[in-house]
């Protein structure tokens, strides 16, 4: 039945892919690549399907963080938040979860879930709700094709726990999602949109860790900076520089902001202003957009080629800034509605996010 059996080899090269994926979202993968290992080595390896190896009904639970990623260097998981997520789905549906889905393939979100998985002995499934990392629970294919939210499941690494019934909406469950991390401290783990695997062909992006693990692979077995970037399919890149600034905030649940980056690569002294919600959303150089969401924008180490987490950046980095198309879903009339560039407040044209 198992498509892939991740083992430890995998998880440097899977971390790498979510990074690229996260558009520097989803939170930094260095604490749940740290726990995918221990989980692994305790374990064995993760077993991740495909959702034509479950049957139609069978259960699958998205489920992930919330909240500023700022937070999770210092509130570090407990990683039995998803025994809380589970139980009271369960409980509250009357049947049994058999997959676990990474709401994003992105960041520490898209490692985190397998960590969850192992531990109750569930399965994971070969899909997600983004195929990259968005900020607001608004912007996930369940929400914008529709799928029943409830019974939403918020919890942290203590085991407190508050669950949202009734009639809720995906814009009553970011609202309320948002506020309860907060007073969490800024971070937790969350579940919600439970649906059949049968509806994951229409209501999720499918194949996105397999996509990730590929990503990852191509980086790894590059020798140098532009041949990693020649070996991402589709990746372009926009600028290879130095971060001169970055100004961050962080407050009810996001983290805002921007970084500057000058070319060091030419003598233009060409200057590329990168802004951040939580994710990197638009790239401008001279007032000039360069690229917009729902197009994935990351910044990578120029050494390292690995992604860098916007609560990671910081002045004199040596960065190569990169874009990456989404996945279809989010180029659609729908999908723009939801995630493009008037979704964050700007008003870019359509050439902004072709």
């Amino acid at each position: 039945m198992a498509v892939m059996q991740l083992t430890e080899a995998d998880l440097t090269a899977l971390a790498f892919g979510c990074g690229l994926l996260g558009a520097g979202g989803g939170g930094e993968t260095r604490t749940a690549t740290l726990m995918a290992r221990e989980s692994v080595r305790t374990r064995g390896p993760v077993e991740v399907v495909r959702h034509t190896d479950l049957a139609e009904d069978d259960l699958v639970l998205p489920c992930g963080l919330l909240g500023a990623p700022t937070v999770s260097a210092e509130k570090i998981l407990s990683g039995d938040e998803a025994a809380g997520l589970v139980a009271t789905t369960e409980e509250r549906l009357g049947r049994r979860v058999t997959a676990l889905m990474c709401l994003e393939v992105a960041g520490s979100n898209g490692l985190i879930p397998l960590v969850w998985a192992q531990r109750l002995g569930l399965k994971v499934v070969d899909a997600d709700g983004i195929g990259r990392a968005f900020p607001m629970l608004t912007q996930v294919a369940m929400s914008v094709t529709d799928q029943k939210v409830a019974p939403v499941v918020i919890t942290d690494e203590r085991g407190i726990t508050v669950t949202l019934e009734g009639a809720v909406t995906s814009v009553w469950a970011e609202r309320l999602c948002r506020t309860v991390a907060t007073v969490f401290g800024g971070r937790a783990a969350v579940s919600l949109f439970p649906m059949h695997a049968g509806d994951l062909p229409t209501a999720s992006i499918l194949g996105s860790i397999s996509h990730a693990l590929d990503l990852g692979r191509a980086v790894l077995g590059a020798r140098d900076r532009d041949g990693a970037v020649r070996r991402i399919p589709g990746a372009e890149v926009v600028l290879a520089g130095m971060v001169r600034d970055v100004q961050r905030t962080t407050a009810n649940g996001f983290v805002r902001g921007h970084a500057l980056i000058q070319g060091v690569d030419d003598d233009t002294g060409r200057l590329v202003r990168v802004e951040f919600r939580n994710e990197n959303l638009v790239a401008l150089e001279d007032g000039a957009v360069v690229a917009a969401t729902p197009t994935i924008i990351s910044v990578l180490d120029s050494v390292e080629m690995s992604a860098i987490a916007t609560e990671d950046l910081v002045f004199g980095q040596m960065v190569t800034v990169v874009t990456l198309a989404a996945a279809p879903f989010w180029y659609t009339e729908a999908g723009l509605e939801a995630a493009g560039p008037h979704a964050f407040g700007y008003r870019l044209g359509p050439e902004a996010h072709s």
